[in-house]
């Protein structure tokens, strides 16, 4: 029987695309199956904010910012605190990773085009000690155009391909088997759904109106992670994490649901560290929702005041911005599943960051004007849209009113307004003087020194309740689901590994589907930046293996 071409790439997301343009520049003919309609191509990404991780890159320098290969090693290290006898190709992954990021990674994308905003982010900053989890230094690179802008080449570069008649494009096509013909993994099955015209990141028909089988050399398997699958996430919660939420939103539609890893499971391959996972603590119900459940995560400055859902402060070091998951961790001991930002209007106009490239049009339409407008304004559109109708929002004059408004959104009145005012007055007089005990204060000073955070970031430290800086603004935070950090196990070639170790013949994955590389390349936690960056290092490295691999 014939193959149908060289490559099967399952999944039009980053990772596939990466894959399927190395397949192109290698004159290899690919088929890429994706259930969701062509207009949705490039998956997760698009709706991204662009944030990429790079070390020692021409922005840090000109931002006085001093990073190298070693810092960061030690910062990914200390972060995925890799335990286990099968993070033995994901630690090799890490490795090789930052040896990208530190070398080859800005170069490759600028010479297809790509730019970055020129101000360097600081994402998950710690707060622990030199060893720990955490970014000592600034490195998330927010690209010119965000998710749509680094889509863009390699969208370029696979439709080249098509025009090239090296690559058939077949959405619709819903992936519902995989098997052999010939010894190795030659042969993909699956369904032909309805055609579909609703906007991108809709929930498509699933109407069945055929079924087709493709056969190739090699398949590669880049079909995304379990976010959208609220069931299957609670499924995988660690109990270190404690009791998985009764109530989530998403960061991701419905068809982000894992079927496809289970079955490449079922053909013989290696599914590892299921329970390492990344959501999000600041996420918020979005007000014009796209897919079911919409959440937008926050990123936040370093000075609103974040308590639990009876009002209690957050212990230290668990800040606006320092550690996502073991704030996770704290929220889910709690007994909620919800926490409250409390700040005012000075703060969210200067340090409210919405992520997703629909949030920050000004950023994603690469414009310049914009981008002035937006560190001109009180508040900037997007987030003042979400002052307006959003539905976790209460913004109010007087402590009391917030307080009531607080209470309004809750199934019980928890938040005691006597409490709360004591909370921030004495909060308040660490303001008074440059010497504070209080380490939140302290945190919020220390970004002021960094010339980023000074400029777009951090407001200069102010009473919250100074009725100058107000309204008071409180903003209840739901846990966002978003990223499977485990995955497919895959050696540094990308080749699908089986339980006993061995490749399974002819299956290569990638991005999410393989935890970003290896099965697990964050190990426990992510520095940032490093999701969109995984999947083009670990699509490239699979695109690239593949087509030397075939014949």
């Amino acid at each position: 029987m014939a193959y149908d071409a060289d490559v099967i790439v399952i999944g039009a997301g980053l990772a596939g695309l990466a894959a399927t343009a190395e397949l192109v520049d290698a004159g290899r003919r690919v088929i890429l199956v994706d259930q969701e309609p062509e207009h949705a191509i490039g998956g997760q990404a698009h709706w991204s904010f662009g944030g990429l991780f790079f070390v020692d890159s021409p922005e840090q320098r000109r931002m006085r910012i001093k990073d190298s290969h070693a810092l960061a090693l030690q910062d990914w290290m200390g972060t995925a605190a890799f335990d286990r006898p099968e993070d033995r190709w994901p630690r090799k992954w890490a490795e090789a990773y930052v040896d990208f990021a530190a070398g080859e990674k800005r170069s490759w994308l600028h010479g297809q085009g790509v730019r970055f905003f020129p101000v360097v982010g600081w994402a998950e900053r710690g707060g622990y000690d030199a060893q720990g989890h955490g970014n000592s230094v600034p490195r998330f690179h927010i690209t010119w155009g965000t998710g749509p802008g680094l889509l863009e080449p390699f969208v370029r570069r696979v439709r080249a391909g098509v025009a090239r008649g090296l690559v058939q494009l077949r959405f619709r096509h819903r992936v519902t088997g995989l098997s052999r013909s010939a010894g190795s993994v030659d042969t993909v099955t699956g369904e032909v759904l309805e055609p579909s015209a609703v906007a991108r990141g809709e929930a498509s028909s699933r109407v069945v109106t055929g079924d087709f089988e493709f056969r190739a050399q090699a398949v590669i398997v880049t079909s995304g992670g379990i976010g959208g699958n609220h069931d299957l996430v609670r499924a995988n919660w660690p109990e270190r994490l404690g009791t998985p939420p009764q109530r989530m939103i998403s960061g991701v539609p419905a068809h982000v649901d894992g079927k496809m890893l289970g079955i490449a499971e079922g053909a013989g391959a290696h599914l590892i560290n299921r329970d390492r996972m990344w959501h999000y603590t600041e996420g918020i119900q979005n007000w014009n929702p796209i897919w079911d459940r919409h959440g937008i995560r926050i990123l936040p400055g370093p000075s609103s005041l974040w308590l639990d859902a009876r009002g209690d402060r957050l212990p230290v070091p668990l800040f606006p911005g320092f550690d996502t998951l073991g704030t996770l961790e704290h929220i889910m001991k709690t007994g909620h599943d919800y926490t409250w930002f409390v700040l005012n209007q000075r703060i969210i106009g200067k340090e409210f960051t919405l992520s997703g490239s629909e949030q920050n049009p000004d950023l994603t339409g690469k414009s310049v004007r914009g981008v002035i407008d937006r560190a001109r304004s009180e508040v900037p559109g997007p987030v003042k849209a979400f002052m307006d109708h959003g539905v976790d929002f209460v913004v109010e004059r007087e402590l009391g009113a917030l307080v009531r408004g607080m209470n309004a959104l809750t199934d019980k009145p928890l938040i005691d307004e006597d409490t709360l005012r004591r909370t921030i007055a004495a909060r308040d007089r660490e303001i008074a003087n440059p010497f504070t005990k209080d380490l939140q204060v302290m945190a919020a000073r220390g970004a002021r020194k960094f010339l980023g955070d000074r400029l777009i970031r951090a407001a200069a430290p102010h009473r919250i309740l100074d009725p100058k800086a107000g309204p008071l603004v409180a903003v209840r935070l739901n846990i966002l689901t978003r990223k499977t950090l485990g995955g497919l196990e895959t050696d540094l070639s990308s080749r699908v590994l089986t339980e006993g170790g061995r490749p399974l013949p002819g299956v290569y994955a990638a991005g999410e589907a393989a935890g970003f590389g290896g099965g697990g390349v964050h190990g426990y936690r992510s520095l940032e930046g490093t999701f969109l960056g995984g999947c083009l290092f670990s699509g490239r490295t699979a695109g690239r293996a593949a087509a030397r691999a075939v014949k």
